[in-house]
Parts: structure tokens; C-alpha cells; sequence
């Protein structure tokens, strides 16, 4: 479930700025990009999420 709504913020978020961007840039917008950009977005929050550890760290326990 949290993949799902990751990437329905992702692809929110992502289109929002692909919009306002195609806009000041005076392109069309293209939401094929924004999906393909949505999903190397969210490729890589799993990879920077399964890379931090969820363990506090040891001075932390002692204060």
C-alpha cells in the first residue's frame, strides 16, 4: 500500500511542476513524461528509504 500512494503523491507532485513548467517554458505538456519522471522519482525515495537505517543511534539511547 505504501508503494501505491507513494506513487500517486509522486505522480501529483510531479505533474503539478511538469505542468508549471511546460507553462513558463512556453512547450506543450506531456503527461507521458510526467509518468516517466513520476517513476524514477519514486525508484529512487524506495532506494534512499531501504538505504537509511531505521535503528536509533547509540548516543541517542543514553540521553
Amino acid at each position: 500500500m505504501q508503494y501505491i500512494m507513494s506513487f500517486v503523491w509522486s505522480f501529483l507532485l510531479v505533474t503539478m511542476v511538469t505542468y508549471v513548467v511546460s507553462s513558463i517554458l512556453n512547450v506543450p505538456f506531456s503527461l507521458i513524461t510526467s509518468l516517466v519522471i513520476s517513476v524514477v522519482f519514486l525508484i529512487l525515495i524506495v532506494i534512499i528509504s531501504a538505504i537509511i537505517p531505521n535503528e536509533p543511534t547509540p548516543d541517542a539511547e543514553h540521553h
